[in-house]
Protein backbone atom coordinates (compact mmCIF):
# COMPACT_ATOMS: atom_id res chain seq x y z
CA UNK A 1 0.00 0.00 0.00
CA UNK A 2 1.52 3.30 -0.94
CA UNK A 3 2.03 5.76 1.61
CA UNK A 4 2.28 8.79 -0.23
CA UNK A 5 -0.36 10.03 -3.29
CA UNK A 6 0.15 12.99 -5.27
CA UNK A 7 -2.00 16.59 -5.94
CA UNK A 8 -3.78 14.48 -9.15
CA UNK A 9 -4.85 11.97 -7.14
CA UNK A 10 -6.07 13.65 -4.54
CA UNK A 11 -7.78 16.59 -6.43
CA UNK A 12 -9.69 13.64 -8.56
CA UNK A 13 -10.80 11.92 -6.06
CA UNK A 14 -12.16 15.21 -4.31
CA UNK A 15 -13.60 16.57 -7.53
CA UNK A 16 -15.52 12.81 -7.64
CA UNK A 17 -16.66 13.16 -3.59
CA UNK A 18 -18.22 16.56 -4.29
CA UNK A 19 -20.28 15.32 -7.48
CA UNK A 20 -21.65 12.45 -5.59
CA UNK A 21 -22.93 14.67 -2.40
CA UNK A 22 -24.56 17.17 -5.02
CA UNK A 23 -26.26 14.07 -6.61
CA UNK A 24 -27.47 13.09 -2.92
CA UNK A 25 -28.75 16.21 -1.92
CA UNK A 26 -30.03 18.13 -4.83
CA UNK A 27 -33.53 16.29 -4.86
CA UNK A 28 -33.80 16.55 -0.86
CA UNK A 29 -36.59 18.24 0.53
CA UNK A 30 -36.49 20.55 3.76
CA UNK A 31 -37.93 17.87 5.51
CA UNK A 32 -35.08 15.82 4.65
CA UNK A 33 -32.28 18.16 4.67
CA UNK A 34 -33.29 18.96 8.72
CA UNK A 35 -32.89 15.00 9.04
CA UNK A 36 -30.32 13.93 11.56
CA UNK A 37 -26.87 13.22 10.02
CA UNK A 38 -24.20 10.42 11.59
CA UNK A 39 -22.32 13.50 12.48
CA UNK A 40 -22.72 14.57 15.80
CA UNK A 41 -25.21 17.44 16.62
CA UNK A 42 -24.91 18.00 13.09
CA UNK A 43 -28.38 17.85 10.59
CA UNK A 44 -27.71 16.83 6.91
CA UNK A 45 -28.17 20.68 5.99
CA UNK A 46 -25.82 21.97 8.91
CA UNK A 47 -23.32 19.51 7.10
CA UNK A 48 -23.55 20.95 4.33
CA UNK A 49 -23.15 24.50 6.16
CA UNK A 50 -19.63 22.84 7.43
CA UNK A 51 -18.47 21.88 4.22
CA UNK A 52 -19.72 24.84 2.42
CA UNK A 53 -18.08 27.91 4.85
CA UNK A 54 -15.17 25.75 4.83
CA UNK A 55 -15.09 26.22 0.55
CA UNK A 56 -15.24 29.67 1.10
CA UNK A 57 -12.71 30.18 3.68
CA UNK A 58 -10.44 27.71 1.88
CA UNK A 59 -10.83 29.91 -1.10
CA UNK A 60 -9.91 32.87 0.23
CA UNK A 61 -6.89 31.04 1.78
CA UNK A 62 -6.22 29.85 -2.13
CA UNK A 63 -6.21 33.39 -2.80
CA UNK A 64 -3.66 34.33 -0.13
CA UNK A 65 -1.29 31.78 -1.26
CA UNK A 66 -1.33 32.41 -5.26
CA UNK A 67 -0.48 36.35 -4.29
CA UNK A 68 2.03 35.23 -1.77
CA UNK A 69 0.43 35.81 1.44
CA UNK A 70 1.16 33.34 3.64
CA UNK A 71 -0.63 34.36 6.98
CA UNK A 72 -2.49 31.78 8.73
CA UNK A 73 -5.98 31.93 9.21
CA UNK A 74 -7.36 33.45 12.77
CA UNK A 75 -10.50 33.94 14.61
CA UNK A 76 -11.44 36.66 13.14
CA UNK A 77 -11.29 35.45 9.11
CA UNK A 78 -13.68 32.69 9.89
CA UNK A 79 -15.82 33.59 13.00
CA UNK A 80 -18.28 36.23 10.80
CA UNK A 81 -18.06 33.41 7.98
CA UNK A 82 -19.43 30.54 10.38
CA UNK A 83 -22.46 32.86 11.87
CA UNK A 84 -23.62 33.66 8.89
CA UNK A 85 -23.65 30.19 7.55
CA UNK A 86 -25.06 28.82 10.98
CA UNK A 87 -27.49 31.92 10.60
CA UNK A 88 -29.35 30.31 7.07
CA UNK A 89 -32.08 27.79 6.55
CA UNK A 90 -31.51 24.43 5.76
CA UNK A 91 -32.92 25.44 1.86
CA UNK A 92 -30.39 28.08 1.53
CA UNK A 93 -27.25 26.18 3.24
CA UNK A 94 -27.74 23.57 0.37
CA UNK A 95 -27.99 26.26 -2.29
CA UNK A 96 -25.03 28.52 -0.53
CA UNK A 97 -22.80 25.23 -0.30
CA UNK A 98 -23.50 24.22 -3.49
CA UNK A 99 -22.04 27.66 -4.98
CA UNK A 100 -19.00 27.46 -2.68
CA UNK A 101 -18.60 24.27 -3.34
CA UNK A 102 -18.05 24.36 -7.13
CA UNK A 103 -15.80 28.10 -6.58
CA UNK A 104 -13.43 26.49 -4.47
CA UNK A 105 -13.36 23.56 -6.62
CA UNK A 106 -12.56 25.82 -10.13
CA UNK A 107 -10.06 27.73 -7.77
CA UNK A 108 -8.28 24.94 -6.58
CA UNK A 109 -7.81 23.80 -10.28
CA UNK A 110 -6.99 26.50 -12.00
CA UNK A 111 -4.29 27.51 -9.48
CA UNK A 112 -2.89 23.59 -9.38
CA UNK A 113 -2.56 23.32 -13.25
CA UNK A 114 -0.35 26.48 -13.31
CA UNK A 115 1.37 25.91 -9.86
CA UNK A 116 1.34 23.05 -8.54
CA UNK A 117 5.06 22.80 -7.67
CA UNK A 118 5.72 25.81 -6.10
CA UNK A 119 2.26 26.45 -5.03
CA UNK A 120 2.24 26.82 -1.04
CA UNK A 121 -1.59 27.36 0.93
CA UNK A 122 -1.62 29.13 4.73
CA UNK A 123 -3.96 26.65 6.12
CA UNK A 124 -4.71 25.64 9.69
CA UNK A 125 -2.02 23.36 9.66
CA UNK A 126 0.78 25.39 8.21
CA UNK A 127 1.56 26.35 4.62
CA UNK A 128 0.91 23.62 2.88
CA UNK A 129 1.97 21.90 -0.75
CA UNK A 130 -1.36 21.52 -3.13
CA UNK A 131 -0.73 17.96 -2.45
CA UNK A 132 -1.22 18.36 1.48
CA UNK A 133 -3.99 20.47 1.21
CA UNK A 134 -5.76 18.24 -1.34
CA UNK A 135 -5.47 15.50 1.44
CA UNK A 136 -7.19 17.64 4.20
CA UNK A 137 -9.67 18.80 1.91
CA UNK A 138 -10.67 15.31 0.87
CA UNK A 139 -10.68 14.28 4.60
CA UNK A 140 -13.27 16.42 5.03
CA UNK A 141 -15.54 16.06 1.99
CA UNK A 142 -15.10 12.54 2.10
CA UNK A 143 -15.72 11.54 5.59
CA UNK A 144 -18.71 14.65 6.25
CA UNK A 145 -20.33 12.87 2.70
CA UNK A 146 -20.23 9.68 4.41
CA UNK A 147 -22.15 11.57 7.55
CA UNK A 148 -25.29 12.61 5.11
CA UNK A 149 -25.03 9.15 2.75
CA UNK A 150 -25.61 7.04 6.15
CA UNK A 151 -28.27 9.48 7.26
CA UNK A 152 -29.83 8.22 3.80
CA UNK A 153 -28.62 4.78 3.56
CA UNK A 154 -28.05 2.06 6.54
CA UNK A 155 -25.83 0.35 4.00
CA UNK A 156 -23.40 3.54 2.97
CA UNK A 157 -19.87 3.22 3.01
CA UNK A 158 -16.80 5.21 1.62
CA UNK A 159 -15.83 4.92 -1.58
CA UNK A 160 -13.08 2.13 -1.62
CA UNK A 161 -10.84 4.94 -4.05
CA UNK A 162 -11.09 7.59 -1.72
CA UNK A 163 -10.48 4.94 1.30
CA UNK A 164 -6.97 4.00 -0.54
CA UNK A 165 -6.31 7.76 0.24
CA UNK A 166 -7.59 8.45 2.68
CA UNK A 167 -5.65 5.25 4.65
CA UNK A 168 -2.39 6.92 3.36
CA UNK A 169 -2.96 9.76 6.16
CA UNK A 170 -4.10 7.45 8.78
CA UNK A 171 -1.73 8.16 11.08
CA UNK A 172 -1.43 11.77 10.94
CA UNK A 173 -5.36 11.73 11.40
CA UNK A 174 -5.02 9.10 14.17
CA UNK A 175 -2.32 10.23 16.64
CA UNK A 176 -3.93 14.14 15.95
CA UNK A 177 -7.30 13.18 17.21
CA UNK A 178 -7.17 10.57 19.62
CA UNK A 179 -8.56 10.15 23.83
CA UNK A 180 -5.76 11.20 25.90
CA UNK A 181 -7.49 9.75 28.67
CA UNK A 182 -7.93 6.60 27.12
CA UNK A 183 -4.82 6.38 25.80
CA UNK A 184 -3.38 6.65 28.78
CA UNK A 185 -5.26 4.04 30.04
CA UNK A 186 -4.53 1.59 27.39
CA UNK A 187 -0.93 2.28 26.50
CA UNK A 188 1.45 0.74 26.83
CA UNK A 189 0.28 -1.55 24.36
CA UNK A 190 0.16 -2.52 20.26
CA UNK A 191 -2.54 -3.70 18.57
CA UNK A 192 -2.30 -5.78 14.87
CA UNK A 193 -4.56 -4.01 12.41
CA UNK A 194 -5.36 -7.09 10.33
CA UNK A 195 -7.08 -5.41 7.35
CA UNK A 196 -9.57 -8.19 5.05
CA UNK A 197 -9.13 -6.65 2.17
CA UNK A 198 -5.48 -5.56 2.22
CA UNK A 199 -2.71 -8.36 2.38
CA UNK A 200 -0.89 -6.53 4.76
CA UNK A 201 -0.61 -6.32 9.13
CA UNK A 202 -0.45 -2.79 10.47
CA UNK A 203 0.60 -1.62 13.93
CA UNK A 204 -1.50 0.42 16.19
CA UNK A 205 1.22 1.70 18.41
CA UNK A 206 -0.30 2.69 21.85
CA UNK A 207 2.63 4.79 23.82
CA UNK A 208 3.39 8.43 25.31
CA UNK A 209 1.85 9.29 21.48
CA UNK A 210 -0.14 6.84 19.14
CA UNK A 211 0.85 5.59 15.94
CA UNK A 212 -0.05 3.49 12.91
CA UNK A 213 2.59 2.29 10.84
CA UNK A 214 2.63 -0.53 8.24
CA UNK A 215 4.63 -3.09 10.37
CA UNK A 216 4.02 -6.49 12.62
CA UNK A 217 3.92 -5.98 15.96
CA UNK A 218 6.03 -6.74 18.02
CA UNK A 219 4.20 -8.27 21.03
CA UNK A 220 0.41 -7.68 20.52
CA UNK A 221 -2.05 -7.90 22.81
CA UNK A 222 -4.90 -7.20 20.78
CA UNK A 223 -6.40 -8.10 17.44
CA UNK A 224 -8.50 -5.87 15.30
CA UNK A 225 -9.61 -7.14 11.95
CA UNK A 226 -11.88 -5.49 9.81
CA UNK A 227 -11.94 -3.96 5.78
CA UNK A 228 -9.87 -0.91 5.65
CA UNK A 229 -12.55 1.20 5.13
CA UNK A 230 -14.48 0.16 8.79
CA UNK A 231 -11.16 0.42 9.68
CA UNK A 232 -10.62 4.26 8.62
CA UNK A 233 -14.45 4.90 10.08
CA UNK A 234 -13.60 3.88 13.05
CA UNK A 235 -10.47 6.55 13.51
CA UNK A 236 -12.59 9.01 12.18
CA UNK A 237 -14.73 7.99 15.61
CA UNK A 238 -17.63 6.88 13.13
CA UNK A 239 -17.79 3.20 13.98
CA UNK A 240 -21.66 1.77 13.92
CA UNK A 241 -21.89 -1.11 16.48
CA UNK A 242 -23.93 -3.86 15.22
CA UNK A 243 -23.55 -2.80 11.47
CA UNK A 244 -19.52 -2.36 10.32
CA UNK A 245 -18.10 -5.51 10.69
CA UNK A 246 -15.23 -5.05 13.02
CA UNK A 247 -14.00 -7.03 15.51
CA UNK A 248 -11.42 -6.94 18.25
CA UNK A 249 -9.91 -9.94 20.40
CA UNK A 250 -7.63 -9.73 22.99
CA UNK A 251 -6.89 -6.97 25.96
CA UNK A 252 -8.05 -3.73 23.96
CA UNK A 253 -11.60 -4.06 22.72
CA UNK A 254 -13.93 -2.41 19.90
CA UNK A 255 -15.85 0.11 22.99
CA UNK A 256 -11.76 0.55 23.99
CA UNK A 257 -11.24 1.93 20.45
CA UNK A 258 -14.48 3.76 20.12
CA UNK A 259 -13.23 5.75 23.21
CA UNK A 260 -9.53 5.88 21.69
CA UNK A 261 -11.25 7.86 18.73
CA UNK A 262 -14.16 10.18 19.75
CA UNK A 263 -14.20 11.57 16.16
CA UNK A 264 -14.65 15.67 15.86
Amino acid sequence: MSTTAGAEDRLNALRASSGRLHRLVDGLSETELTRQSFARDWTIAQVLSHLGSAAEICSMLLKRGAAGDMRAPVREDVLPVWERWDAMPPLEQRAAWTEADIRHLALLDSLAATRQDAFQIPYFAGPLSTAEYAGYRLSEQSVHAWDIDAALDANAVIPAEEVVLLWQRIDLVASRFRDGETLGRLAPAQVAIELTDRDRTQLLDLGAELHVYPAEPADPVATLTGTSEAVVRLVYGRHRPGIDALRAEGKVGIDDLRALFPGF
